[in-house]
Parts: structure tokens; sequence; C-alpha cells
């Protein structure tokens, strides 16, 4: 048996960071490094394999920087980039193999490869709305996952945002035809539920995922970091780690 990967954990004391560190030993996977904002981040990069990275958002260009002049491959689940920063990291991350996600669920990324065939199949007579739910402590509405599974639904539609209804008050009508809902439920200690729902005219399909342990987002994204390395350069997703592409 050989030496278990060694990854190079930067965002090491955040939550997430703390929890792939709890969840890297029942993946097989040692944690070579661990460093966090401020620290010396030069300090046991050589001796891993990979970076794993779930820092700040200001932090990602250093990162990719470190990443690319010392030719290691990169997971990044750090989020909170705008759109023009966003594309301008992933113009420098395609230097070499990077696995960038918003979400690291190998369930919701199944969902989202679902929800894409379904929307695709399914034609404007199955309305399409979208349920999620999550903890009180929440700020924003509606969630990534939730935003995500709405981009999906619009691009197989070819539908623009002005689709979108994001609840529904007082006398509204019926609905109409091409209409997306989207739907926010805060309260309690909910890690966080999805659900895409296709209704027509006698019958209706839902696709639902929960997530009730953070652990799975540690649990996929180390399962990106074992794939990506020895891959070529370029950007990949979750879909490309699970074969869903």
């Amino acid at each position: 048996m050989g030496e278990p990967l060694k990854i190079y954990l930067h965002g090491a004391r955040g939550r997430m960071g703390r929890t792939i560190a709890a969840t890297a030993s029942e993946c097989g996977i040692a944690i070579g490094a661990s460093v966090d904002l401020g620290d010396d981040l030069s300090s046991g990069l050589d001796a891993c394999d990979v970076i794993v990275d779930f820092s700040a958002a200001a932090a990602t260009r250093g990162i990719l920087d470190l990443a690319i002049a010392r030719r290691k491959p990169i997971v990044i689940g750090t989020t909170g980039h705008d759109d023009a920063e966003r594309k301008s990291l992933l113009a420098v991350a395609a230097a070499i193999p990077c696995v960038w996600a918003g979400n690291y669920s190998e369930g919701v990324n199944l969902l989202f490869a679902l929800t894409r065939r379904a929307a695709a199949t399914l034609g404007p007579d199955y309305d399409a709305e979208v349920v999620e739910m999550h903890h009180r402590f929440k700020a924003d509405a509606p969630s990534g996952t939730a935003a995500r599974l709405l981009e999906i639904i619009l691009e197989e539609r070819k539908l623009g945002p002005e689709a979108l209804r994001h609840g529904r008050r007082g006398i509204t009508g019926k609905r109409g035809i091409g209409e997306v809902g989207v739907h926010s439920l805060r309260g309690g200690d909910v890690v966080g539920d999805h659900t895409v729902i296709f209704a027509s005219l006698g019958e209706r399909i839902e696709l639902t995922h929960r997530a009730s342990d953070r652990a799975i987002f540690a649990r996929g994204a180390l399962r990106a970091a074992g794939w990506i390395v020895g891959r070529p350069p370029g950007v990949y997703d979750m879909q490309d780690v699970l074969g869903l592409k």
C-alpha cells in the first residue's frame, strides 16, 4: 500500500477547514500542512500533493499564484467572489489542474445533473418550482445551491432571469407559462434542504436533497482532491469529478 494522499489545507481554522481536518482520515487522506490567513503559506507545501482552499475570497489570488509557482493542483471551495473577480480568477486557475465548485456535496451535484435532465426532457406544461430551507441564522436568500438549480432550469428552458418568481402574495392571477418559482424557508438548525418540483396536469415530479451533516461537503472536497492529482491543467467542477458530464 502506498503513502496516503497529503493535502495542504488553506483556511484550516475556519468552519469548513476544521471539518475537513476531522474528516480526512476516514477518506484515507493525510493533512500534510494546515495554514490560515496570516501564516507562512510556503510552510510544508512542497511535501504535499494537492492544495485544498476554504479560506476567504480576498486570499484566493494569493494561494492560486503559489499553486502555479509550485506546480501544485488545487481544490477551491472558497466563495464570495463577485462575477468579475471570479472570471479573472478562473482564467488564472486554468494554468494548473483545478477543481472549483460552490457546493462539494456529491448528492447536491447529482441533484444538479438530474434537474438538468428533467428540465430538458419535460416541456413547458411542467411548471418548475424550487423550494429551499435553511437554519434561522442564514443571512441570504435564496441559497447558492437554489440559485444554481434555478440557473440550470433557465438554461435548459432558454429563459431569462425575468422568468423567476420569488414567492407569491395577494391576487397574483393564474400562473404564467414559463414562470420559475423560488421559495426560501428559514427555521431551526436545518443544514440545507432543496426540492425541485416539476408539476403538470395529472402528475408531479419532485427531486429532493436533504443535508443533515456538514461533513458531506468535506467528503466531497476530499474526493475532488484525490481526483485532481495527475489531471491536465484546466478548471474542473464536481460534475467532472463525479463523471456526470
